[in-house]
């Protein structure tokens, strides 16, 4: 018989309809809250016939049900957090409502009335009802168009959201998270308001279609994240930076758009050790076979992101490069995550054309090196740092990303190698990028054979 080993994790609720096609409500908070690390809990309110293309049918279950259920899940578990999804009528709304004074823990209430489909979900009694759930809450997480059912203010712009927002503290709640996913731009802007102030999260727009329970998973994972013990402004932080990497890889499934991936995150932290071995691969073969004659002044350095990779630190490159010596080349240090934010920044930008490169390595250019590379033929991109604009060349950093966009925006096939002529005090490089550690360390290898032919 073996000795027990029990995992203790922090427990949340989520009181929601349940999506059939598991992209939205308790099956997205579940899953959300699995992959923060919490136990996940549930109260279900509705039983909804849905898919990636939209609700063909929905069946709202006897409030008794529903409070038996509520009262199952308090009585016995811990629960560090709770979220309310879809609550479907005026009876359930206030059930929740009545409740949520005694709730001893933080509550955030996502008043979901429409689907991403553009389906309604609640009736127009129940929203009616929300004000008093409203008041309860920890934090209310409506998008624009439910934050103008609620507060007759149409969300336009920041102002307008932050005005929305100050509408519904008056109702009680403690902070109000006005999301901007549905006000078109190219940028999504959530204002968090709070009684202390306005503080804004922002981040680039994904160009896809696929948000299906993209609202369910960022009440979700703030719920998750304050039944860990973050505090709001932390909680609200994390949730929006897991969301934007949720839609951007989200899961293909479906005839529909496609729905959020809610794994995404605990995938890119497995990911992790995976990635810095496949870089130290690779500088190993480099060091094995000595590529001293593509080394340049400034050092080589790999790169290698994770498959979710959107953050500097979730490149791993070698610490301090790879230099030349008198008996080869050597690594500094060894792989770590965030060694070498210019080629993190480089990869990162490179993989918004082609999110399937997720390794890089920066090499010396010449004359030789372009003779080389073009009896490769190989897809050759490049930058030219004499059109770089004034306030990308003053702040540290922007150029690689600049760079990147240049030589890969419109480039089909996808660029192997990106040549940059280098400028005053910056020397030229070459930086070769793949798919996979082998790939890339096989095209250095083969471009230093046929640069070494030519001598």
């Amino acid at each position: 018989m073996r000795t027990p080993a029990p995992d203790e994790r922090p427990v949340a609720l989520t009181i929601a309809g349940s999506d059939s096609g598991g992209g939205a409500g308790i099956q997205a908070d579940l899953a959300t809250m699995g992959a923060h690390g919490v136990f996940g809990t549930s109260v279900i309110s509705a039983v909804t016939a849905q898919n990636t293309r939209g609700v063909s049918g929905s069946h709202v279950l006897p409030r008794d049900d529903v409070e038996a259920q509520l009262e199952a899940v308090t009585d016995d578990f811990e629960v560090g957090a709770a979220k309310t999804g879809m609550l479907a009528t005026a009876e359930l709304v206030r059930l929740v409502a009545d409740r949520a004074p005694a709730f001893d823990f933080p509550l955030v209430v996502d008043p979901v009335m429409v689907a991403t489909s553009g389906d309604r979900l609640l009736e127009p009694e129940a929203e009616r009802a929300y004000e008093d759930l409203i008041a309860e809450a920890t934090v209310v997480t409506p998008n624009a168009d439910e934050a103008e059912v609620l507060t007759g203010i149409a969300v336009e712009d920041d102002e307008s959201a932050e005005e929305a927002g100050e509408a519904l503290l008056d109702f009680g709640a403690e902070a109000a998270l006005v999301k901007g996913g549905h006000v078109p731009g190219e940028r999504v802007s959530d204002a968090l308001v709070t009684a202390d102030g306005v503080t804004t999260f922002e981040h680039p727009r994904v160009d896809t279609d696929a948000t299906h329970g993209s609202g369910c998973a960022l009440a979700a994972a703030i719920a998750a994240r304050l039944a860990r013990g973050d505090d709001l402004g932390s909680a609200v932080e994390g949730a929006t930076g897991f969301l934007e990497r949720a839609v951007r890889y989200h899961y293909d499934v479906g005839e529909g758009p496609g729905a959020v991936n809610h794994d995404v995150d605990a995938r890119n932290r497995e990911a992790r050790a995976a990635t810095a071995e496949a870089v130290q691969s690779v500088v190993d073969r480099f060091v094995a076979e000595d590529i001293s004659a593509l080394v340049p002044e400034v050092g080589t350095n790999v790169a290698g992101a994770t498959p979710f990779a959107e953050r500097v630190d979730d490149v791993a490159a070698v610490d301090g490069r790879i230099t030349r010596t008198l008996s080869g080349v050597h690594p500094n240090r060894g792989v770590r995550f965030g060694a070498s934010s210019h080629m993190a920044r480089f990869l990162l930008a490179a993989r918004e054309y082609d999110p399937d490169l997720r390794f890089a390595v920066n090499c010396r250019f010449d004359g030789d090196v372009e003779s080389a590379l073009s009896d490769l033929e190989w897809p050759v991109a490049e930058y030219d740092r004499e059109a770089e604009p004034d306030d990308v060349a003053s702040e540290e950093g922007r150029t690689m990303g600049w760079g990147a966009r240049q030589a890969f925006e419109g480039a089909d096939p996808t660029p192997v190698a990106v040549i940059d002529r280098g400028a005053v005090g910056k020397e030229p490089l070459t930086k070769i990028v793949a798919a996979n550690a082998e790939t890339l360390a096989e095209r250095v290898l083969t471009l230093e054979e046929v640069l070494e032919s030519r001598r």
